[in-house]
């Protein structure tokens, strides 16, 4: 395989596509809405870069998303679709928040707990359809939908309960205790957390027996199973991890700019969000990293678009379609190898 053919091979290439077009379309709705492309752009730009602050506050837009996104790559790439991200969210939300607040322990110890718990929490909600797949043969798209809801009502009964309930009024619970938060002046670390996860992501994957076992099972199970690996075992491995990072996205999340849970109006959307992210970081979780950041710096750019009078949905548009094209990725790839042919012919 040439050099030229290699690029046209290549996921990230029509990455790049996918997120230049959904910019165009974006741009083609700004018009039409009577605002100047270049004038939004350069607001969401210059939001996000003018200040060290800004730059601070966009990494802690991308972390919670970033995990999601790693949640939902690491599924993808061992054969199953966590589209129960969001449920793993917010009960790793909520076990954060219960160890944040009735645990006093230095700030060492504290913080190690409520990722701890939250992991375990997102891991157990994520085990529990998984052992209805692997045993009762129920599809996961299914059970995660059912236990994303089941997940909204149970947080929301939580905050309004009276040991959790903050004192006062107001629908969220106390506040967390300080020894359990992760902000530090203008520097958030749940970026850091992030990114240690996706680097250990990427070496159980990539360099590990495990992650070979998980690959194999998500290629073709059956082979898998010839080869003598336990696929039953796999699938529940791989969604355990997968709902644990999930749920650690929820602590960083309440942890870092929450610092307390407040009840949902609807669903937060950050498990969704992660599947975007996911794809754009062709589920690799090196990639993830910089499509969190990406899917964060549009996030946080977007809040500021009303002040050159441009609708924030707008970000919502350009990611669609950027999760269109990437979906649609292997069309251009036929289009641009064909034509590749061609020229060598």
């Amino acid at each position: 395989m040439n050099k030229k053919t290699s690029i046209l091979h290549s996921n990230f290439l029509y990455t790049v596509i996918a997120i230049i077009i959904g910019f165009l379309i974006g741009a083609i709705f700004l018009v039409i809405a009577g605002v100047s492309p270049m004038e939004a752009y350069a607001k969401i730009i210059d939001s996000v870069i003018s200040k060290p602050k800004n730059i601070m506050t966009t990494l802690a837009y991308a972390s919670p998303v970033m995990l999601t996104g790693l949640s939902v790559a690491f599924s993808f790439r061992t054969g199953v679709f966590n589209i129960g991200a969001e449920g793993q969210f917010v009960v790793g939300t909520l076990a954060a928040t219960i160890v944040g607040i009735f645990v006093d322990v230095p700030a060492i110890i504290h913080i190690p707990l409520c990722i701890i718990a939250a992991a375990a929490a997102g891991a157990f909600w994520s085990l529990v359809c998984g052992v209805m797949k692997v045993k009762r043969g129920i599809h996961e798209v299914l059970s995660f939908i059912m236990f994303n809801w089941i997940a909204y009502y149970l947080s929301n009964y939580m905050v309004n309960t009276t040991f959790l309930k903050r004192e006062g009024g107001g629908e969220a619970t106390k506040d967390l205790l300080e020894s359990a938060r992760i902000e530090s002046g203008d520097f958030n670390y749940a970026i850091v957390i992030a990114v240690i996860l996706a680097v250990i992501t990427w070496i159980v994957i990539e360099k590990t027996t495990l992650g070979y076992k998980l690959k194999a099972v998500g290629f073709n199970k059956f082979s898998a199973e010839y080869a003598g690996i336990d696929s039953g075992k796999s699938i529940l491995t791989a969604l355990a991890i997968s709902g644990a990072l999930a749920g650690i996205g929820g602590a960083v999340q309440v942890m870092g700019m929450g610092g307390r849970l407040a009840q949902f109006a609807s669903q937060e959307g950050y498990g969704f969000e992660g599947i975007t992210v996911a794809l754009i970081g062709s589920s690799n979780p090196l990639g993830v990293i910089f499509a969190g950041i990406f899917y964060g710096a549009m996030k946080y750019g977007g809040t500021k678009l009303t002040m050159v009078h441009a609708p924030s949905e707008i970000i919502n548009i350009i990611m669609g379609c950027v999760v269109i094209f990437i979906a649609i990725a292997h069309v251009f790839k036929a289009l641009f190898l064909s034509i590749g042919k061609k020229k060598e012919a």
